[in-house]
Protein backbone atom coordinates (compact mmCIF):
# COMPACT_ATOMS: atom_id res chain seq x y z
CA UNK A 1 0.00 0.00 0.00
CA UNK A 2 2.98 2.53 0.53
CA UNK A 3 3.47 5.03 3.05
CA UNK A 4 1.47 7.90 2.87
CA UNK A 5 2.02 11.36 4.33
CA UNK A 6 1.78 11.97 7.93
CA UNK A 7 3.35 8.12 9.31
CA UNK A 8 4.81 8.64 12.40
CA UNK A 9 3.36 12.30 13.38
CA UNK A 10 0.94 11.92 16.15
CA UNK A 11 1.61 15.43 17.53
CA UNK A 12 -1.99 17.29 18.62
CA UNK A 13 0.19 20.34 17.71
CA UNK A 14 0.23 19.14 13.39
CA UNK A 15 -3.64 18.95 13.03
CA UNK A 16 -5.15 17.86 9.66
CA UNK A 17 -8.75 18.38 10.44
CA UNK A 18 -11.06 20.73 11.51
CA UNK A 19 -11.74 19.44 15.49
CA UNK A 20 -8.06 19.13 16.13
CA UNK A 21 -7.26 22.84 14.63
CA UNK A 22 -10.29 24.09 16.64
CA UNK A 23 -8.50 22.03 19.98
CA UNK A 24 -4.76 23.24 18.79
CA UNK A 25 -5.95 27.18 18.31
CA UNK A 26 -7.82 26.80 22.05
CA UNK A 27 -4.82 25.58 23.64
CA UNK A 28 -2.62 28.20 22.00
CA UNK A 29 -4.71 30.74 23.25
CA UNK A 30 -4.97 29.02 27.16
CA UNK A 31 -0.91 29.02 26.98
CA UNK A 32 0.03 32.55 25.54
CA UNK A 33 -2.51 33.93 28.26
CA UNK A 34 -1.34 31.77 30.88
CA UNK A 35 2.92 32.78 29.53
CA UNK A 36 1.49 36.50 29.85
CA UNK A 37 0.79 36.45 33.10
CA UNK A 38 3.53 34.36 34.39
CA UNK A 39 5.71 37.00 32.63
CA UNK A 40 3.77 39.85 34.66
CA UNK A 41 3.83 38.37 37.57
CA UNK A 42 7.75 37.14 37.48
CA UNK A 43 8.17 40.95 36.25
CA UNK A 44 6.74 42.33 39.51
CA UNK A 45 8.93 39.98 41.75
CA UNK A 46 11.74 40.67 40.01
CA UNK A 47 11.45 44.20 40.63
CA UNK A 48 10.73 43.96 44.44
CA UNK A 49 13.75 41.56 44.64
CA UNK A 50 15.63 44.23 43.06
CA UNK A 51 14.51 47.09 44.81
CA UNK A 52 14.87 45.19 48.18
CA UNK A 53 18.60 44.48 47.41
CA UNK A 54 19.12 48.12 46.37
CA UNK A 55 17.54 49.54 49.13
CA UNK A 56 19.20 46.89 51.58
CA UNK A 57 22.48 48.19 50.75
CA UNK A 58 22.10 51.86 50.50
CA UNK A 59 20.52 51.45 54.22
CA UNK A 60 24.11 49.85 55.48
CA UNK A 61 26.24 51.83 53.73
CA UNK A 62 24.57 54.85 55.31
CA UNK A 63 23.85 52.84 58.69
CA UNK A 64 20.85 54.15 58.46
CA UNK A 65 17.87 51.13 59.31
CA UNK A 66 15.71 49.90 56.24
CA UNK A 67 12.08 51.45 55.63
CA UNK A 68 9.00 50.20 55.09
CA UNK A 69 8.19 49.72 51.83
CA UNK A 70 5.18 51.83 50.17
CA UNK A 71 2.11 49.87 51.23
CA UNK A 72 -1.00 50.20 48.57
CA UNK A 73 -3.12 48.31 51.01
CA UNK A 74 -6.95 49.70 50.24
CA UNK A 75 -6.00 51.14 47.23
CA UNK A 76 -8.70 51.18 44.57
CA UNK A 77 -6.86 51.52 41.28
CA UNK A 78 -5.23 48.50 42.19
CA UNK A 79 -7.64 46.65 43.57
CA UNK A 80 -10.40 47.34 40.78
CA UNK A 81 -7.28 46.27 38.49
CA UNK A 82 -6.73 42.77 40.13
CA UNK A 83 -10.45 41.90 40.44
CA UNK A 84 -10.84 42.61 36.81
CA UNK A 85 -8.37 41.92 34.43
CA UNK A 86 -9.09 37.94 36.17
CA UNK A 87 -12.48 38.26 35.31
CA UNK A 88 -12.09 39.38 31.64
CA UNK A 89 -9.43 36.57 31.22
CA UNK A 90 -11.75 33.83 32.49
CA UNK A 91 -14.64 35.17 30.89
CA UNK A 92 -12.83 35.43 27.18
CA UNK A 93 -11.34 31.59 27.93
CA UNK A 94 -14.83 30.62 29.00
CA UNK A 95 -16.52 31.72 25.79
CA UNK A 96 -13.64 30.48 23.43
CA UNK A 97 -14.11 27.38 25.34
CA UNK A 98 -17.51 27.11 24.93
CA UNK A 99 -17.52 28.24 21.15
CA UNK A 100 -14.90 25.02 20.56
CA UNK A 101 -16.88 22.30 22.40
CA UNK A 102 -19.82 23.75 20.45
CA UNK A 103 -17.59 23.40 16.66
CA UNK A 104 -16.33 19.80 17.61
CA UNK A 105 -18.82 18.35 20.13
CA UNK A 106 -21.72 17.74 17.56
CA UNK A 107 -25.21 15.95 18.34
CA UNK A 108 -26.19 15.28 14.64
CA UNK A 109 -24.10 14.55 11.35
CA UNK A 110 -22.27 17.51 9.63
CA UNK A 111 -23.78 17.60 5.93
CA UNK A 112 -22.45 15.06 3.68
CA UNK A 113 -20.98 12.93 6.36
CA UNK A 114 -20.15 9.10 6.45
CA UNK A 115 -21.14 7.08 8.61
CA UNK A 116 -19.14 4.35 10.49
CA UNK A 117 -18.66 2.29 13.67
CA UNK A 118 -16.12 1.55 15.45
CA UNK A 119 -16.36 -1.09 18.39
CA UNK A 120 -13.63 -1.51 20.90
CA UNK A 121 -12.90 -5.04 21.67
CA UNK A 122 -9.89 -6.34 24.03
CA UNK A 123 -7.27 -5.52 21.92
CA UNK A 124 -8.41 -4.28 18.54
CA UNK A 125 -10.59 -2.55 16.78
CA UNK A 126 -13.83 -3.43 14.42
CA UNK A 127 -15.10 -0.75 11.63
CA UNK A 128 -18.10 -1.44 10.03
CA UNK A 129 -19.18 0.41 6.82
CA UNK A 130 -22.77 0.63 4.81
CA UNK A 131 -21.58 -0.38 1.07
CA UNK A 132 -23.48 0.72 -2.04
CA UNK A 133 -25.37 -2.09 -1.77
CA UNK A 134 -26.57 -1.56 1.57
CA UNK A 135 -24.70 -4.49 2.56
CA UNK A 136 -22.62 -3.85 6.03
CA UNK A 137 -18.69 -4.13 5.31
CA UNK A 138 -16.87 -5.08 8.51
CA UNK A 139 -12.81 -5.03 8.41
CA UNK A 140 -10.72 -4.66 11.71
CA UNK A 141 -7.79 -2.25 12.61
CA UNK A 142 -7.54 -0.65 9.87
CA UNK A 143 -9.93 2.61 9.24
CA UNK A 144 -10.12 4.35 5.87
CA UNK A 145 -11.84 7.00 4.92
CA UNK A 146 -12.51 9.63 2.30
CA UNK A 147 -10.50 12.33 2.37
CA UNK A 148 -11.53 15.85 3.08
CA UNK A 149 -15.21 14.24 3.87
CA UNK A 150 -16.63 14.26 7.59
CA UNK A 151 -16.84 11.23 9.10
CA UNK A 152 -19.23 10.68 11.71
CA UNK A 153 -17.76 7.62 13.75
CA UNK A 154 -20.58 5.53 16.38
CA UNK A 155 -18.06 4.52 19.08
CA UNK A 156 -19.48 1.10 20.66
CA UNK A 157 -17.27 -1.27 23.03
CA UNK A 158 -17.86 -5.08 23.13
CA UNK A 159 -16.62 -5.75 26.71
CA UNK A 160 -14.61 -2.41 28.95
CA UNK A 161 -14.42 0.97 28.51
CA UNK A 162 -11.59 2.46 26.22
CA UNK A 163 -10.96 5.28 24.36
CA UNK A 164 -10.65 6.37 20.74
CA UNK A 165 -8.06 8.82 19.86
CA UNK A 166 -6.25 10.38 16.41
CA UNK A 167 -4.52 13.20 18.29
CA UNK A 168 -4.28 15.02 14.43
CA UNK A 169 -7.59 13.90 13.32
CA UNK A 170 -9.55 14.24 16.75
CA UNK A 171 -9.59 14.98 20.19
CA UNK A 172 -10.58 11.59 22.92
CA UNK A 173 -13.87 9.89 23.54
CA UNK A 174 -14.24 7.25 25.62
CA UNK A 175 -15.93 3.77 24.34
CA UNK A 176 -18.10 2.39 26.64
CA UNK A 177 -20.33 -0.90 27.25
CA UNK A 178 -24.38 -0.90 26.34
CA UNK A 179 -23.50 2.97 25.10
CA UNK A 180 -22.91 4.43 21.72
CA UNK A 181 -21.00 7.83 21.52
CA UNK A 182 -20.42 9.59 18.68
CA UNK A 183 -17.56 11.73 17.52
CA UNK A 184 -16.75 13.13 13.73
CA UNK A 185 -13.16 13.21 11.85
CA UNK A 186 -12.46 15.01 8.81
CA UNK A 187 -9.12 14.67 7.26
CA UNK A 188 -8.13 17.62 5.28
CA UNK A 189 -5.72 15.74 2.95
CA UNK A 190 -5.12 11.92 2.13
CA UNK A 191 -2.35 10.41 3.96
CA UNK A 192 -1.95 7.89 7.12
CA UNK A 193 -2.72 9.33 10.70
CA UNK A 194 -1.96 7.03 14.02
CA UNK A 195 -3.62 6.44 16.75
CA UNK A 196 -4.28 4.81 20.02
CA UNK A 197 -6.83 3.45 22.39
CA UNK A 198 -6.02 6.23 25.21
CA UNK A 199 -8.04 4.39 28.27
CA UNK A 200 -6.27 1.48 29.78
CA UNK A 201 -8.27 -1.57 29.01
CA UNK A 202 -5.97 -4.77 29.81
CA UNK A 203 -2.94 -6.17 29.25
CA UNK A 204 -2.05 -4.96 26.22
CA UNK A 205 -4.05 -1.91 26.02
CA UNK A 206 -0.40 0.27 24.85
CA UNK A 207 -0.67 -2.09 21.78
CA UNK A 208 -4.01 -0.92 21.01
CA UNK A 209 -3.44 1.25 18.06
CA UNK A 210 -5.40 3.18 15.17
CA UNK A 211 -4.29 3.46 11.64
CA UNK A 212 -6.45 6.27 9.52
CA UNK A 213 -6.17 5.61 5.94
CA UNK A 214 -7.41 8.93 4.14
CA UNK A 215 -7.48 8.47 0.77
CA UNK A 216 -8.90 10.16 -2.42
CA UNK A 217 -12.60 9.63 -2.75
CA UNK A 218 -12.31 7.27 -5.95
CA UNK A 219 -9.21 5.11 -3.97
CA UNK A 220 -11.96 4.67 -1.48
CA UNK A 221 -14.76 3.74 -3.02
CA UNK A 222 -12.97 1.38 -4.72
CA UNK A 223 -11.43 0.10 -1.59
CA UNK A 224 -14.90 0.27 0.14
CA UNK A 225 -16.22 -2.13 -2.94
CA UNK A 226 -13.64 -4.43 -2.77
CA UNK A 227 -14.10 -4.76 0.33
CA UNK A 228 -17.89 -5.70 -0.02
CA UNK A 229 -16.33 -8.45 -2.66
CA UNK A 230 -16.32 -12.13 -1.36
CA UNK A 231 -13.15 -13.07 -1.26
CA UNK A 232 -11.38 -15.18 -4.17
CA UNK A 233 -11.70 -18.72 -3.31
CA UNK A 234 -8.12 -20.21 -5.05
CA UNK A 235 -8.13 -23.67 -5.47
CA UNK A 236 -3.66 -23.98 -5.25
CA UNK A 237 -4.56 -23.15 -1.48
CA UNK A 238 -7.80 -25.62 -0.44
CA UNK A 239 -5.28 -27.25 1.87
CA UNK A 240 -5.09 -24.25 3.75
CA UNK A 241 -8.90 -23.19 3.67
CA UNK A 242 -9.29 -27.00 4.83
CA UNK A 243 -7.53 -26.58 7.98
CA UNK A 244 -8.95 -22.43 8.84
CA UNK A 245 -12.16 -24.57 8.65
CA UNK A 246 -11.48 -27.68 10.42
CA UNK A 247 -10.12 -26.31 13.58
CA UNK A 248 -11.28 -23.35 15.82
CA UNK A 249 -9.95 -21.25 13.35
CA UNK A 250 -13.55 -20.50 12.04
CA UNK A 251 -15.05 -20.14 15.44
CA UNK A 252 -13.81 -17.07 15.98
CA UNK A 253 -12.78 -15.31 12.37
CA UNK A 254 -15.39 -14.36 9.88
CA UNK A 255 -14.08 -15.16 5.80
CA UNK A 256 -17.24 -14.01 3.93
CA UNK A 257 -18.33 -17.61 2.02
CA UNK A 258 -16.44 -19.62 4.52
CA UNK A 259 -17.48 -18.91 8.05
CA UNK A 260 -18.93 -16.51 10.46
CA UNK A 261 -16.80 -16.67 13.78
CA UNK A 262 -17.92 -13.97 16.33
CA UNK A 263 -14.73 -12.94 18.36
CA UNK A 264 -12.05 -12.57 16.49
CA UNK A 265 -11.41 -10.42 13.79
CA UNK A 266 -12.91 -10.35 9.98
CA UNK A 267 -10.57 -11.93 7.90
CA UNK A 268 -11.85 -11.99 4.53
CA UNK A 269 -9.26 -9.82 3.18
CA UNK A 270 -6.78 -9.88 5.63
CA UNK A 271 -4.19 -9.23 3.04
CA UNK A 272 -5.28 -6.36 2.02
CA UNK A 273 -3.99 -5.05 5.41
CA UNK A 274 -0.58 -3.72 6.58
CA UNK A 275 -0.85 -4.75 10.22
CA UNK A 276 -2.36 -7.51 12.41
CA UNK A 277 -2.45 -7.45 16.11
CA UNK A 278 -3.97 -4.05 15.70
CA UNK A 279 -1.79 -1.87 14.14
CA UNK A 280 1.24 -3.37 16.37
CA UNK A 281 2.95 -5.92 14.19
CA UNK A 282 3.89 -5.39 10.46
CA UNK A 283 1.72 -8.16 8.11
CA UNK A 284 4.35 -10.48 6.96
CA UNK A 285 4.52 -14.30 6.35
CA UNK A 286 6.88 -14.55 9.26
CA UNK A 287 4.97 -12.74 11.13
CA UNK A 288 1.72 -14.10 10.60
CA UNK A 289 3.04 -17.75 10.68
CA UNK A 290 4.48 -16.72 14.13
CA UNK A 291 1.27 -14.98 14.99
CA UNK A 292 -0.35 -18.61 14.12
CA UNK A 293 1.94 -20.66 15.94
CA UNK A 294 1.90 -19.12 19.26
CA UNK A 295 0.02 -15.19 19.27
CA UNK A 296 1.15 -14.90 22.91
CA UNK A 297 4.73 -14.57 21.75
CA UNK A 298 4.26 -11.47 19.86
CA UNK A 299 1.11 -10.11 21.87
CA UNK A 300 1.09 -11.39 25.23
CA UNK A 301 -2.00 -11.83 26.92
CA UNK A 302 -4.03 -11.85 23.76
CA UNK A 303 -6.96 -13.55 23.74
CA UNK A 304 -5.91 -15.70 20.72
CA UNK A 305 -4.98 -19.55 22.07
CA UNK A 306 -2.32 -21.43 19.94
CA UNK A 307 -3.90 -24.53 18.46
CA UNK A 308 -0.90 -26.33 18.38
CA UNK A 309 -0.99 -27.10 14.51
CA UNK A 310 1.82 -28.69 12.69
CA UNK A 311 4.06 -26.84 10.62
CA UNK A 312 2.67 -27.65 7.07
CA UNK A 313 -0.52 -27.08 8.53
CA UNK A 314 0.83 -23.73 9.58
CA UNK A 315 2.39 -23.13 6.16
CA UNK A 316 -0.21 -24.32 4.11
CA UNK A 317 -2.77 -21.72 6.93
CA UNK A 318 -0.79 -19.02 5.87
CA UNK A 319 -0.86 -19.19 2.30
CA UNK A 320 -3.98 -19.25 2.49
CA UNK A 321 -4.60 -16.50 4.55
CA UNK A 322 -2.61 -14.25 2.39
CA UNK A 323 -4.73 -14.86 -0.59
CA UNK A 324 -7.07 -13.17 1.15
CA UNK A 325 -7.09 -9.37 -0.70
Amino acid sequence: MGVPIGTGVTSILEPASRPTREIRDLSILVVAICAAIFVVVQSFLVVAIVRGVRADRVAKASSQPVGEPVQVYGSLPIEVAWTVIPIIIVFVLTMVTIRTIREIDLTQPPPGAMAVTAIGHQWWWEFRYAAADGATVITANELHIPAGRPIWLRLESADVIHSFWVPRLSGKLDVIPAKTNELWIEADSPGLFLGQCAEYCGTQHAHMLIRVYAEPQPVFDAWLAAQASPPIASPVVAEGRSTFTEYACMNCHTIGGTSAGMFGPNLSHLASRDTIGSGYIPLTRANLKQWINDPNSLKPGCNMPSLQLEEAQVDGLVEYLMTLK
